[in-house]
């Protein structure tokens, strides 16, 4: 199940700029653009530098060292649509803005246990 992780205040993050913060124990790149917050995963996939960094524009941010650029709305790699970064929901309650992020995962039923070697073999 997620949940909603304060990350920071809204006048943390300049407009028309990025903000590593850390939710749910991953590094998330924050960007704000007009009155509206957006996040996906910091570490580019192509070389893993701070996204947050990176130049923000018409809604993509562009990687600055190799110049990757992704939509801040859903990940997406704006030059090869196949390939995607994480993206979370992003709300704002009056001066916090929260990321959802999954929960911890919920262990399911243990395997059953094995009975010893297989027929044949000894240890």
């Amino acid at each position: 199940m997620a949940e909603l992780k304060t990350v920071c205040r809204v006048g943390d993050v300049p407009e028309g700029e990025g903000k590593t913060v850390i939710a749910g124990g991953k590094l998330i790149a924050l960007f704000r653009v007009g009155d509206t917050f957006h996040a996906i995963d910091d570490a580019c996939p192509h070389m893993g530098t701070s996204l947050a960094d990176g130049h923000v524009e018409d809604g993509v941010v562009t990687c600055p060292w190799h110049a990757w650029r992704f939509r801040l709305s859903d990940g997406t790699w704006v030059d090869s649509p196949r390939v995607k970064t994480g993206c979370y929901a992003v709300s704002v309650q009056g001066d916090e803005v929260q990321i959802e992020v999954p929960g911890p995962l919920t262990p399911g039923p243990s395997p059953p246990q094995g009975r010893g070697e297989p027929e044949g073999k000894q240890p």
